[in-house]
């Protein structure tokens, strides 16, 4: 007799590069896109709504001109030694919140946890509600909206989620917008 496997698995959700349109240069900065609006909604719409829901991050990422590629002068963002120095601190964070849990990050995080922590004041609950209101996010879309946020803050060294914090995440949820 054959005893079954059990293995643990997180699903990493991740939305390959795709053109925004049938003949990929809309928002190109330098090509005409050839296809009308409802080409292009058509188009953009083949990942359903459910499915949507379910990826934290939506990233459009316009092209840059060539000007933009060989530029010589153009200001250094954050180095990538910075950046994993500060990921690390806050998957440590991450890890010290969740100890004795089998939840290891933010985005494992049941509803529960979301109002221990990623509590809200007054003022950022009235900027989610003008955010559902205006794009009509779903309630899982919300949820991940608070998970970012909460990574967000961690990433800042914040021990409370900040008006700008959710500002940013919710900017992450570009392509589930209604409005």
């Amino acid at each position: 007799m054959m005893n079954p496997l059990v293995f643990e698995s997180e699903v990493l959700s991740c939305r390959k590069a795709t053109h925004t349109c049938k003949c990929g240069n809309y928002g190109h900065a330098e090509k005409k896109c050839l296809c009308n609006p409802f080409q292009i909604k058509k188009y953009q719409a083949r990942i359903s709504g459910p499915l949507l829901d379910r990826i934290d991050i939506h990233l459009e990422i316009p092209s840059l001109k060539v000007s933009e590629l060989i530029n010589d002068s153009a200001v250094p963002g954050e180095s990538s030694a910075n950046i994993r120095e500060r990921v690390i601190e806050a998957r440590k964070k991450q890890k010290d919140r969740f100890a004795g849990t089998k939840i290891h990050c933010n985005a494992q995080m049941s509803s529960r946890h979301l109002k221990k922590y990623c509590c809200l004041n007054p003022e950022n609950k009235d900027l989610m509600r003008a955010a559902i209101g205006k794009f009509g996010f779903s309630g899982r879309a919300y949820d991940r909206i608070l998970k970012v946020s909460r990574t967000i803050a961690d990433l800042e060294g914040s021990p409370e989620i900040k008006k700008t914090h959710i500002a940013e995440a919710i900017n992450y949820r570009h392509m589930d917008r209604d409005g």
